[in-house]
């Protein structure tokens, strides 16, 4: 084992197209390439509420620039 990449233990998961529309496989995709998030809709929701809750800075800017001009 001379070549330090043949001891890697991670490598990339499948990918479908070539270029611009290359993407990961769907298909191939689980636990044992790490790549399984059961949760990411719950954080998803979570987000979105506490974005809902919080004011955009920016509104806030343009609000107080229109103020003035």
């Amino acid at each position: 084992m001379s070549d330090p990449f043949e001891r890697a233990a991670a490598s990339a998961p499948p990918t479908l197209g070539e270029g611009c529309l290359q993407r990961f496989d769907p298909e191939q995709m689980g636990d044992d390439l790490g790549t399984e998030f059961s949760d990411a809709a719950a954080l998803w929701a979570e987000w979105q509420r506490s974005a809902e809750g919080e004011q955009d800075h920016r509104s806030q800017d343009s609000t107080a620039a229109a103020a003035l001009g």
